[in-house]
């Protein structure tokens, strides 16, 4: 692992980890989940209030950065991290995902990926080198190396194919020149076949990378086969390094991945779906544009202790995302990401007390029995499709 990070594992139960991951800007508690600042902001927070939700580290994107405002205008500010003013540790996604969100406008070859920005039209050539490059002007805590991600019912031969080009991709990132103190994760494909995956994983673990991921779930499969795939694979990936699962998910998603040994996450979801009025709680889902809660005086969540929870009530939070105020999103967004982190926080303390199957069966039940699901809206949509529809636009 390259100088100033470290990842040491604590403790287990199981398969399930309970880990310290350490960059040169924070030490980042596992199981961690990383709230999601595309364009170098987390949609509707200051840095300040989410630090206060617990997060350490957060996810930017480099393709989007990179078309708007400009990896050079960044890096003249002193780096992503420094122009959005966030004082711990940030992680670029490489743009590979921008391969199979974007795919109608791009054009991929074994060399790179030609855009056609979704702003201005205007074509773009993005290689791994480039993918490199942009996120070394970044200057982000942890780079991932560009990948080709297939849709879920893609072909066995184009899995392989995109296999193919992200071993080879990968080996020309490492072979790119980057800042000292930036790790490198490598990324793994194959679908929901157990075995490419397998065979993927000896091929990216056996890269100089600081970290290895999982890509190309939550992508259109149904949620039984990532949770197959995630209890084959995830125990494999090496043990001294992070496990990344990359774009998931939903709290169950995390509390499944988390008992197969996974350490990091980030997902849309919670921020988003704070945006269509819906709240993640312990007690499952709160929608709050229906009518029930117009006269409900109690908090969103009375054991939750973030700022919403303990100021404001459900029957003000529903008039906020009725009226459609801003406020409303703020509030709602502050308590999803303020409930994730302490989601990883309770995971973490099961493991260390090697309770974490019975914790995770009862938080599960737990999350069902009161669960509210809302009438049609976009945030309703099976979350491997709202998840991931729109982390370019997040």
């Amino acid at each position: 692992m390259r100088p100033g990070f470290a990842f040491a594992c604590g403790a287990t139960d199981g398969v399930a980890r309970r880990g310290t991951f350490t960059t040169p800007s924070a030490v980042v508690e596992t199981p961690a989940f990383m709230p999601v600042g595309t364009l170098g902001t987390v949609k509707g927070l200051s840095p300040a209030e989410v630090e206060a939700t617990g997060a350490r580290l957060i996810l930017a994107n480099t393709y989007h950065l990179w078309l708007r405002p400009g990896a050079e205008r960044v890096a003249a500010r002193g780096g992503v991290k420094r122009f959005m003013a966030w004082p711990h540790a940030l992680l670029t996604d490489s743009g590979g995902f921008q391969v199979f969100s974007l795919a109608s406008a791009n054009r991929v070859d074994d060399d790179g990926v030609t855009f056609k920005s979704h702003l201005d039209g205007a074509r773009l050539r993005l290689t791994p080198e480039e993918s490199m490059r942009v996120q070394g002007l970044l200057g982000a805590d942890v780079a991932m190396l560009f990948d080709e991600c297939p849709p879920a019912d893609a072909a066995r031969d184009v899995i392989e194919r995109a296999m193919r080009r992200t071993s080879a991709w990968a080996a020309r990132c490492l072979a790119t020149p980057g800042p000292a103190a930036q790790a490198r994760f490598g990324i793994v494909q194959g679908g929901t076949h157990v075995d490419l995956r397998l065979a993927h994983l000896d091929d990216i673990a056996a890269l100089d990378v600081d970290g290895v991921a999982l890509g190309g779930l939550s992508v259109g499969e149904p949620i039984v086969e990532m949770y197959r795939v995630l209890s084959e694979v995830a125990p494999r990936m090496p043990a001294d390094r992070p496990r990344y699962l990359m774009g998931v998910g939903t709290p169950a998603d995390l509390v499944t991945a988390i008992g197969h040994g996974v350490d990091l996450f980030d997902c849309v979801l919670p921020t988003r779906n704070a945006r269509s009025g819906q709240a993640l709680t312990w007690s499952g889902r709160v929608n709050l544009r229906q009518a029930r809660h117009k006269d409900d005086d109690t908090a969103l969540d009375p054991t939750c202790g973030c700022p919403t929870c303990a100021t404001f009530s459900r029957a003000y939070l529903n008039h906020l995302v009725r009226a459609k105020e801003m406020l409303g999103p703020r509030l709602l967004t502050q308590h999803n990401l303020h409930f994730y982190g302490e989601l990883t926080r309770a995971a973490r303390a099961a493991i260390e007390h090697g309770e974490y199957a019975r914790w995770a069966a009862a938080t599960l039940a737990r999350m069902r029995e009161r669960d509210e699901v809302g009438p049609a809206d976009p945030s309703a949509r099976s979350p491997r499709t709202a998840a991931h529809a729109g982390r370019e636009s997040e």
